[in-house]
């Protein structure tokens, strides 16, 4: 293992050809310029792609050419740096060398993973190769599960100071978001269904809301979970099934067992879209979870699943830097302690959720690693809140444009 201080990078962007690989590199070279205190480079499987990377977002930095699938090539490419950030997905497919290589290597490692069993595999394989090496391995850290997983974070250090107790349940609601499909997300989400079609028996992991938890604490209590349109006793509004809540929620039970169950054995967690009150309401629920049963019942089946492959948006496309820059997304967070006090915080960012923002969170929680002490966040796997805190969530505030606020 290579010692990080004879590594030639602190950094380096693998999957940098990628649409939102793209939007990292423009970030990066926005927030640390090429000749910078950071040293970083991007890494990709083709050199021409990459030097037209280069080109188009002024990323005048090295270039890595590396395979995913070759086991030696991303030994060499950890090897060369303290901490990857890796776009290559789905996971499922193109990530397990990687994450195999880093656990080894020592070197710190984040992605945009939101495909539960294939990161419960690589916790369950490399977890120990990881906690001895030190390297920090953080999934998720896009707006699947960012927003979440500090969100209910800085709800329940609210919450302490305020109340001087934890909050026994929490529930998200997305109260306003605006953004382009993405063509990353949907190919991962599809790729989970291959997946479960091809072994039935990871129906269970999906299923399973403590499935990334340490293999000794993957059950607990009953957890809430929205799969129909319903009125909701948190906001008072009729709410809708959040598409991300599948992913969301599991990384946020994980943080939970991390940190020891600190908001105790029976603290629910659960995330639903705002519809809004009265009859409108009730309609606008029926519609999206009409729709949304729709699609995942046709996505179900295998011939037909093929045939969506062909209409839905492709890994490598995305929404226009117009549509990224207008779009928005508004979350809130209500809880309540085991007195009843109750609490409400919000959480909002300024881009598209999917690329714009979730490129501003990536890179500063790549950044972030940089700073963590090794004793106080030692190797293994860890989450978002777990790993960053409150150091993260002070550099998406001042950085990367995301507000943490008391509601009331």
């Amino acid at each position: 293992m290579t010692p990080h201080a004879d590594r030639p990078f602190d950094l380096v962007v693998f999957g940098a050809t990628s649409f939102v690989g793209q939007i990292i590199c423009r970030y990066l070279v926005d927030r640390h310029g090429t000749d910078g205190p950071l040293r970083w480079a991007i890494a990709g499987r083709n050199e021409a792609k990459l030097a037209e990377v280069a080109a188009a977002t002024g990323a005048d930095v090295e270039r890595i050419v590396a395979d995913a699938a070759d086991a030696d090539s991303m030994a060499g490419l950890v090897e060369r740096t303290r901490v990857v950030a890796s776009t290559v997905g789905p996971y499922a497919l193109y990530g397990s060398e990687l994450v195999a290589a880093a656990a080894t290597a020592g070197t710190d490692y984040c992605d945009l993973s939101g495909e539960p069993q294939w990161m419960q595999r690589m916790i369950d394989a490399h977890h120990e190769a990881a906690v001895a090496s030190g390297a920090r391995i953080v999934h998720s850290c896009g707006f699947d599960s960012i927003p979440s997983d500090l969100g209910v974070w800085f709800t329940q250090q609210q919450a302490i100071d305020r109340f001087g107790d934890h909050c026994r349940w929490i529930a998200m609601r997305v109260k306003g978001s605006r953004g382009g499909a993405s063509g990353g997300t949907i190919a991962s989400m599809m790729n989970v269904m291959e997946e479960v079609a091809a072994d039935p028996t990871l129906r269970k992991v999906m299923a399973n809301p403590y499935a990334l938890a340490p293999a000794d604490l993957r059950s607990g209590v009953e957890q809430p979970e929205v799969t129909l349109p319903q009125r909701d006793d948190a906001s008072g509004e009729w709410v809708a099934p959040f598409v991300m809540a599948s992913i969301n929620t599991r990384i946020v039970h994980r943080s939970h067992a991390l940190l020891g169950r600190p908001w105790g054995d029976d603290f629910l967690y659960d995330e639903a879209i705002l519809m809004g009150d009265g009859p409108l309401g009730a309609v606008k629920a029926s519609g999206i979870t009409g729709g949304m049963g729709a699609f995942m019942g046709a996505a179900a089946v295998g011939p037909i699943r093929k045939a969506l492959y062909r209409v839905l948006p492709k890994p490598g496309t995305g929404p226009s830097p117009k549509t990224q820059e207008a779009g928005f997304f508004d979350l809130r967070f209500f809880g309540e302690t085991a007195s009843g006090d109750r609490i409400v915080t919000k959480v909002t960012g300024d881009r598209d959720p999917g690329y714009g923002s979730t490129a501003k969170m990536f890179s500063e929680a790549a950044a972030a690693f940089l700073d963590l002490d090794r004793e106080a966040v030692p190797g293994g796997f860890h989450t978002p809140a777990t790993a960053f805190g409150d150091h993260l969530i002070e550099r998406l505030i001042e950085h990367a444009g995301l507000t943490f606020t008391v509601l009331d």
